[in-house]
């Protein structure tokens, strides 16, 4: 490599491993299915400047690993089994001098007939995904973040969105009360792994997020916009679980506008507040990364 060139990045590891494990406890079975990442930097860049393979732990060593690693420790979380990849490849081979591992979670659930969960059958629930990502390097501490997408929601009402800017560019009105819907994306990091029930703080996660969202089943909580409810999840998050050190929350806008019918007046009506034209493009999209103060030392 030339002197006045430097690696911004290199690495390798194998993409969309597919996994599923199955935990049998007497007739009652369980599953969990996940699709994981794997990548790894090593020590020398030989591989990459003189083809020098002798370093390289295959990628499709590293797909073994995963199945491996899932039938001797079984799996609990995406991000406890995502921790336990990274501590594998760093103890394993010490030419290694980073991991990073994501994993993504299928959303299967018991199936519920006749009013009792099933011992063995399960319904694929694509309500929410949830998602890790993991790295660390030789010698740190792993940096963990878990990932919520794909919660579609919407409320009938309790949302508005007036007092915006108003000038030559403006073509949308007050709405004092409209359809709130969205796609909610979010993500948060962890300050310390060490003894963190992962599954708890995914519930809780959720909770929050439907509170803040809808509010409670009788007459809900009211929405000025998009922006505010970002925060008061990202808020009540950073005060609810302080395992947490930040959390992003992404709301992409899908819109609800009601259909004109007054262009129809044998059959129409002048007012229309019971039909709608789902628009999804283009779309408003809000999102923040709300974290904590670090505090100064003197």
């Amino acid at each position: 490599m030339d002197k006045d060139m430097q690696w911004v990045h290199r690495g390798y590891g194998k993409n969309h491993v597919k996994l599923l494990h199955l935990r049998r406890e007497g007739p009652v079975h369980s599953v969990k299915e996940y699709e994981v990442n794997t990548a790894l930097t090593l020590d020398s860049d030989k591989d990459y400047i003189v083809g020098d393979n002798s370093d390289i732990i295959a990628t499709d060593s590293q797909k073994n690993t995963v199945y491996i690693l899932a039938k001797n420790h079984g799996v609990k979380s995406p991000e406890d089994f995502a921790l336990l990849l990274c501590s594998h490849f760093l103890s394993k081979y010490s030419h290694v001098v980073s991991v990073k591992v994501d994993v993504e979670e299928y959303p299967w659930r018991r199936l519920v007939t006749e009013g009792k969960a099933h011992n063995h059958a399960f319904l694929f629930s694509p309500e929410v995904l949830h998602t890790c990502s993991v790295s660390q390097d030789r010698g740190g501490h792993p940096l963990v973040w878990t990932g919520l997408q794909g919660m579609r929601v919407l409320k009938t009402t309790q949302s508005s969105f007036t007092n915006f800017v108003s000038d030559e560019f403006r073509s949308l009105p007050d709405m004092e009360d409209r359809l709130f819907s969205t796609v909610v994306a979010a993500s948060w990091q962890y300050e310390d792994v060490k003894d963190i029930d992962f599954g708890r703080i995914w519930i809780k996660m959720q909770k929050i997020i439907y509170d803040k969202f809808a509010g409670p089943p009788d007459y809900g909580i009211y929405s000025p916009s998009v922006q505010n409810t970002v925060f008061l999840i990202q808020d009540t998050a950073l005060k609810e679980i302080p395992q947490i050190t930040q959390i992003k929350v992404t709301m992409p806008n899908k819109h609800y506008y009601g259909v004109d019918l007054s262009k129809f007046p044998d059959v129409g009506s002048q007012t229309n507040e019971d039909v709608f034209l789902p628009i999804d493009k283009p779309s408003g999209n809000i999102s923040g990364t709300l974290g904590r103060k670090m505090s100064s030392k003197l």
